[in-house]
């Protein structure tokens, strides 16, 4: 069960295609018999507040497709992970956009996601490996930058700039049908190092103010303040009047 802060749920992407779709992340791909069909991918389009717009599409046979769409985690979610094999669900994510839902910046989502690991799945070390990665996601300071994403240990809290965004994962098994105590996952000096790395990312990121990638696009900033500022500051534009524009 993983829980993720300051971030939205399109942080979820780039780790479940790695864990379901990449070989050189999961070689249970094509070690596993009973994963060799693949993976059916159910994938949501955030931005229609109509109803629910979704997609599906098969891995591997359409992995291309899969990426396009999950390059863009603003707007294009993963739902759900189905096995091809036995027909199982393997992860479930929360998709819904806060500000889609009430029209305005109401902070970030801090989705969560729940994965099915071992036999028909990916095993627990696959699932957890993207996540070392730390790479960039929506979230940190006011939900409206880019900041690396930061396994941490249960009941961590945000910190720097208000992040980074951090995820943790509590592992459990199924005894007769009732669930184990949960084991926490990121708790492992394995996950130090990647937790310092991750840091001197953010920092290093941090360096660059407001100015390009550090901040979200302004279709995501348009539920902030920001947008009041322009419109207020567009009525003060004027056009120079009796300059010509130069021929090319």
């Amino acid at each position: 069960f993983f829980a993720a802060d300051k971030t939205d749920p399109g942080a979820f992407n780039l780790p479940l295609y790695l864990a379901f779709c990449d070989v050189m992340n999961t070689p249970g791909l094509i070690l596993s018999p009973k994963m060799s069909k693949g993976f059916r991918f159910v994938i949501m389009d955030v931005n229609y507040t109509q109803g629910d717009r979704v997609i599906e599409l098969n891995a591997p046979e359409h992995i291309y497709d899969i990426a396009a769409l999950l390059r863009d985690p603003e707007r294009y979610v993963v739902e759900s992970i189905w096995s091809r094999s036995t027909g199982e669900q393997a992860a479930a994510v929360a998709t819904s956009r806060l500000h889609n839902i009430a029209g305005k910046y109401t902070g970030k989502d801090d989705p969560v996601m729940l994965i099915r690991t071992q036999m028909n799945f990916p095993a627990t070390g696959e699932v957890l490996a993207p996540f070392a990665i730390g790479h960039f996601v929506a979230g940190g300071m006011r939900g409206s930058h880019h900041m690396p994403l930061m396994p941490v240990m249960q009941n961590s809290t945000v910190s720097y700039f208000d992040g980074p965004p951090v995820i943790s994962c509590a592992g459990f098994c199924v005894q007769q049908g009732k669930l184990t105590e949960p084991v926490d996952a990121f708790d492992h000096p394995f996950w130090n190092a990647v937790r310092d790395r991750i840091s001197e990312k953010a920092i290093e990121f941090r360096k660059q103010g407001f100015v390009g990638p550090t901040m979200l696009p302004m279709n995501e900033l348009e539920y902030t303040g920001v947008m009041e500022k322009l419109k207020d500051l567009d009525t003060r534009f004027k056009v120079r009047k009796g300059e010509k524009v130069p021929a090319d």
